[in-house]
């Protein structure tokens, strides 16, 4: 049989199983692999299927069992991607929490909305938080008939109007600062001293957890444990309904303060350094808290019908346990160990079976993306800074062609710009001249190019230029010291961050 009959053959094949309610798992699964790098036919895309977005926080990028770690064990993440597609390339679109997550949010560059700082700690006290009038996916979602949850961080507003059940979030069980402690013996008696001695404002990390708007009293478990059963009870909730269900999994973990369970950590009992060995137990438990959620999902029946995505909001930090092996960098830098991030979706039958999707996407996606496959309608004013990658995605097709994918970092008196287009890949950092990468045969970004490939250079260093002018000033900064800071310098000096010469 000729290599285009085989091609034919199998597209009948995988149209059949689309169709067919005897096609089991296992066949499918395996159409779908021989047929990804050869043809564009694909299993059509079911009407409105649950969403689950399993977001972790400071993630390093080799940390998951999916994506190269030898030593820390993730058996119910790594069965999911291994059964899904897994992105090599992701990227989300700042190198730190909070202008990530606003971008993910909102489908727009954090910069644009003028959120490029987290919110400082005890965020309500200077009464800000991201813009009300930007429609956030959990807003789409609900609008378009989603049953919505958020269980976990949220970091981007702790006042009333900019709180979850506000955003779009038909159930809200969490926290809302910036991170938490994780032992509630711990923190609960942390802020009974703080009350008891009159202060009024009291840590972010401290506070009681809400369950929509309501101080919960009774978590007496670790955190993450406690926050993987309350997203089991969102399943079980939101499957007694025919409307299509969002759970937006928001882990704290593994986000410093590095704190674990006694028995995780026994896990990782040949782990020598104790950062290591904490972090690798909280990752554990995340992936304990997957398995549970995966569960849920198979015990209610909603696991063929749900679209799992997993991924971190920005890179890990070497200095508290993490490892980004081989990308350089790490959170809170312009190069690939701050912002790229291990990534996969699952959906059974549907999303191909042990793919590997090397080109590169944005987080910006995932607002498009779900808009599409929930059938929303947008209005005319909403700005989007990424693309429907699912077509493109599901044929095993470049989603940004010839586009830019950008982030930029504000440091005290200068920026650092990273600029990825295809296989090139644009670097300012840390008052350092322009460089260049080719990404995709230089993965960590040792070998700078510039000299052999000037025109190239330029191009994305101008592209990053007009990318800037679409930039407001910073609503709110991390402290009120870098605010006294930006403004006495006059920052944020893209005069002098676009200079090729500089």
């Amino acid at each position: 049989m000729t290599i285009s009959k085989k091609i034919i053959a199998v597209c009948c094949i995988v149209t059949h199983l689309a169709t067919s309610c005897s096609a089991n798992k296992k066949s499918s699964n395996d159409t779908l692999n021989s047929i990804k790098q050869t043809t564009t036919k694909v299993v059509k895309t079911p009407k409105r299927p649950n969403i689950i977005m399993i977001l972790c926080d400071d993630l390093g990028y080799s940390d998951v069992g999916f994506n190269g770690s030898k030593d820390i064990k993730t058996p119910a993440l790594d069965a999911l991607a291994n059964t899904g597609t897994k992105f090599t390339s992701a990227y989300v679109p700042h190198p730190f929490c909070g202008p990530s997550r606003a971008g993910i949010m909102t489908g727009r560059y954090a910069h644009t909305i003028g959120a490029q700082f987290n919110l400082p700690p005890n965020s309500e006290t200077i009464g800000e938080g991201i813009d009300v009038n930007e429609k956030f996916m959990s807003k789409m979602l609900q609008e378009s008939g989603y049953k919505t949850g958020l269980v976990g961080k949220w970091h981007l507003g702790a006042n009333a109007k900019f709180h979850p059940n506000k955003r779009g979030f038909d159930y809200f069980y969490g926290f809302l600062g910036g991170g938490h402690e994780y032992h509630p013996k711990i923190y609960k008696q942390k802020y009974k001293a703080a009350e008891k001695k009159g202060q009024k404002i009291i840590f972010d990390y401290l506070k009681p957890l809400e369950e929509n708007g309501t101080n919960v009293t009774n978590d007496t478990e670790y955190l993450t444990d406690v926050l993987s059963n309350q997203g089991v009870h969102f399943i079980e909730e939101s499957s007694k309904k025919e409307d299509p269900f969002f759970l937006f999994m928001s882990y704290n973990a593994p986000h410093t303060p590095l704190e674990a369970k006694k028995e995780d950590m026994e896990v990782f009992s040949s782990i020598k350094d104790k950062n290591r060995r904490t972090y690798a137990a909280m990752v554990y438990a995340v992936d304990r808290g997957v398995s549970k959620i995966v569960k849920s999902l198979k015990t209610t029946g909603e696991y063929d019908n749900t679209l799992i995505i997993f991924y971190s909001d920005n890179g890990g930090r070497p200095d508290k346990g993490a490892n980004n092996f081989p990308l350089k960098g790490r959170k809170g830098s312009v190069y690939e160990g701050g912002y790229r991030v291990p990534m996969f979706f699952h959906w059974p039958n549907i999303v191909p079976s042990g793919m590997i999707y090397d080109k590169p996407i944005s987080a910006l996606d995932l607002y498009p993306t779900f808009s599409k496959l929930a059938e929303a309608k947008l209005p005319d004013s909403k700005i989007l800074d990424g693309k429907d990658m699912w077509t493109n995605f599901m044929e095993n097709k470049e989603v940004h062609v010839n586009d830019n994918i950008f982030t930029m970092r504000h440091r005290n008196g200068f920026s650092d710009v990273g600029v990825r287009n295809g296989k090139w890949k644009a670097v300012k950092a840390f008052k350092e001249k322009w460089k260049l990468f080719d990404i995709e045969k230089d993965i960590a970004e040792s070998k700078d190019i510039s000299s052999k490939h000037p025109n190239v250079l330029k191009k994305l260093v101008e592209d990053a230029k007009v990318w800037s002018k679409s930039h407001i000033q910073p609503r709110w900064w991390h402290n009120e010291k870098t605010g006294e800071e930006w403004k006495a310098d006059g920052m944020p000096h893209f005069d002098q961050a676009f200079n090729l010469e500089n």
